[in-house]
């Protein structure tokens, strides 16, 4: 399995070189890591936190600032099987994100709280995927 823990410079900067004034959505699905993997010198290092523990952290200190800017959950499920695609990937966390614009997101990521928070994140997830969508109308057809 390919590890996806934080975008690549490339990545960002396709996220950044899109419409930032429209309303947009994140789909997050988040595998963690058995135990939390933080940097050597962190105050939770050594205390054997799961990776879900750690991504429970993540998720306290990161709410007030995706609160600020006007974020909400809008869709959270539970994973149970892959019908089409690879069979190895299987899903911790998977919820949707909103946020009022590109903009809210851009400015939730460069908050000072966030990015304290953010190393909870990266102890606790092993892979993620992180994918920006567009709303499109709802219709009862496929596609």
């Amino acid at each position: 399995m390919t590890l996806h823990v934080d975008p690549d410079r490339d990545q960002f900067e396709a996220f950044k070189a899109l419409d930032r004034e429209i309303e947009l959505n994140m789909l997050n699905l988040v595998r963690f890591r058995d135990l939390a993997n933080y940097p050597g010198d962190h105050e939770l290092a050594r205390d054997g936190l799961t990776g879900a523990e750690a991504y429970a952290l993540y998720g306290k200190h990161a709410a007030p600032s995706f609160k600020k800017v006007g974020g909400n959950i809008i869709w959270r499920g539970t994973f149970e099987v892959t019908l089409i695609g690879p069979g190895e990937e299987s899903w911790d966390a998977m919820f949707i994100a909103r946020y009022p614009t590109a903009h809210a997101f851009l400015a939730m990521i460069s908050d000072p709280d966030y990015q304290r928070a953010v190393v909870h994140r990266q102890a606790a997830v092993l892979t993620s995927r992180l994918i920006r969508t567009k709303g499109e109308p709802l219709t009862d057809r496929f596609g």
